[in-house]
């Protein structure tokens, strides 16, 4: 790989941090990672609601290249993957090429010089000849058109996005989703909860 190469990512999740530490190890060090977020993390720093890990086994889930041993759980909660996600940036010396609050908006290709022409939210641009898309998939939560939800008077949210300032003791609460996430949170509000009632198709 030609070290001359300068090289922009989109995204300081999992993916978009090992980009980096595998950039550099092949001695890339012209490297930008561009953050929409003020922390690495992903989604592992935007999901937060009770009960939430991963659902493969840390054994599995953490890079072999990067083994920890500071896990409570065979299956890894939240909180402890955004720490490894931290001390990834930390171990591998990204911390330097980071670039928090930039949101990629724009990405052109210039043919006649071939470099990638970006733009960041907040106007910044950059260069670099090859462009790494490490976005991740749960990043952007959707909400469903159910009828009635602009006018629902109680609090909603969606579990990317959990409301921590919510009691949700003695309440009447519906989920909505019966998948991975949903598996668990509902036995953590079931705990709390005065009636819990899960929707799904």
């Amino acid at each position: 790989m030609d070290s001359s190469m300068k090289v922009a990512v989109m995204g300081a999740g999992l993916g978009g941090l090992c980009a980096g530490i595998k950039l550099k190890e092949a001695g890339i060090n012209d490297l930008v990672i561009l953050e929409k977020a003020d922390r690495v993390g992903g989604t592992w720093r935007d999901n937060s609601y009770p009960g939430c890990c991963c659902d493969v086994p840390v054994s599995l889930y953490q890079y072999s290249f990067a083994p920890s041993l500071g896990w409570s759980h065979i299956f890894p909660r939240f909180n402890e993957i955004q720490k490894y996600t931290e001390d990834l940036a930390d171990n591998f010396g990204l911390r330097p090429h980071l670039r928090f609050n930039e949101e990629t908006r724009t990405a052109v290709w210039d043919d006649a010089r071939s470099v990638w022409k970006l733009t960041t939210a907040s106007g910044a641009t950059h260069e670099a000849n090859a462009l790494i898309a490490a976005l991740g998939q749960l990043n952007r939560p959707k909400l469903p058109d159910i009828e009635g939800r602009d006018t629902f008077r109680g609090p909603a949210f969606h579990s990317a996005r959990w409301d921590h300032g919510v009691s949700l003791a003695g309440k009447r609460v519906g989920i909505v989703g019966s998948a991975a996430s949903a598996v668990q949170i509902i036995p953590e509000i079931a705990k709390v909860a005065g009636h819990l009632t899960v929707f799904q198709r």
